[in-house]
């Protein structure tokens, strides 16, 4: 296969990148400043875009087996701690998912031999906050920022790509786990300290999925010509928080008994808080009903996978 992979120097990106080589397929990484991409999977080939028009690079798509549309900032920001939900902020996670979506509907309308397939990104917030209720890819979209933005623009972004005859699947990733994961570092760290505890009440619900699981949905969705529409990307166990906490405490061998106030998240970080705070108890409905197995089904079993 021929895979491009936007947004591919990212966490999710370099997992499948890391994937789909590995058995020889091509793989071709765009990125703003290809210079920069080192660490890369020997074999993966990274080519310069502007991540606004498909100047350059859109040739590439004549013929692909898939495009991954990956591209964005990242939702909580790229460093140890949540970046506060600022109108900027705002703005900018909005046009970065929007434009790179632009750029690759264009690339696809050019195209004399359109791709096979386009794997959209999204995450779970679609769904917005939903307490206990299970979460499936039936669940219609929530009323938050996030929620708001994945189901009126983001998941919309590429659907033109089907009128020309390319299939689509929608990624709703929950949070990806790996060993240098953003989601990950804080936890650990609050842990190896003797800090840790549950976020808030502790009840709310974390949806998670180990990377390599990821990626390999991922592909598992570019191969299978049946797969179109949306697909939680979640292992079929999550787990509250305060289980979770319980968990990290167990692996780490620290205490996991110090909460933190959800007022104290709020105070500090607005509302961007509420990725903590709030959350969703999907299930990977549709990927389990088209026969996906998972490597790392239950939370504990992957973190000790990750910190081995």
């Amino acid at each position: 296969m021929r895979v491009l992979i936007t947004g591919g120097t990212g966490l999710i990106g370099r997992a499948l990148a890391a994937n789909l080589v590995q058995d020889n397929h091509e793989v071709i990484v765009l990125s703003r400043s290809p210079e920069r991409a080192a660490g890369l999977p020997t074999g993966v080939h990274a080519v310069g875009w502007d991540a606004r028009t498909a100047e350059g690079w859109g040739h590439l798509v004549e013929g692909a087996d898939a495009i991954v549309n990956l591209a964005g900032v990242s939702l909580s920001g790229e460093g140890l701690f949540p970046r506060r939900w600022t109108p900027e902020r705002k703005r900018l996670i909005r046009e970065s998912r929007l434009n790179a979506a632009r750029a690759v509907v264009e690339a696809v309308e050019q195209a004399r031999h359109k791709p096979r397939a386009l794997i959209q990104a999204s995450g779970v917030g679609y769904y917005g906050h939903r307490g206990d209720q299970v979460v499936t890819e039936e669940t219609p979209a929530g009323d938050d920022f996030i929620a708001r933005f994945a189901s009126q623009e983001w998941e919309p972004s590429t659907q033109r790509v089907e009128a020309l005859g390319v299939r689509r699947a929608i990624i709703r990733s929950g949070v990806v786990l790996s060993a240098e994961s953003p989601a990950l570092r804080p936890m650990l760290l609050q842990f190896r300290l003797f800090l840790g505890g549950p976020i808030g009440t502790g009840r709310q619900w974390f949806s998670w999925i180990h990377v390599q699981d990821e990626a390999a949905a991922i592909r598992f969705l570019i191969e299978q010509e049946t797969a179109n529409g949306p697909f939680n990307l979640v292992a079929p166990q999550p787990l509250p928080n305060a289980e979770l906490a319980r968990a990290l405490g167990r692996v780490l061998g620290r205490p996991s008994f110090l909460p933190v106030p959800g007022l104290a998240m709020r105070l500090a970080f607005g509302e961007v808080a509420d990725l903590l705070l709030t959350g969703q108890r999907a299930i990977p409905q549709r990927l389990l009903e088209l026969g996906f197995a998972f490597r790392f089904p239950e939370f504990e079993g992957a973190l000790r996978n990750l910190l081995s």
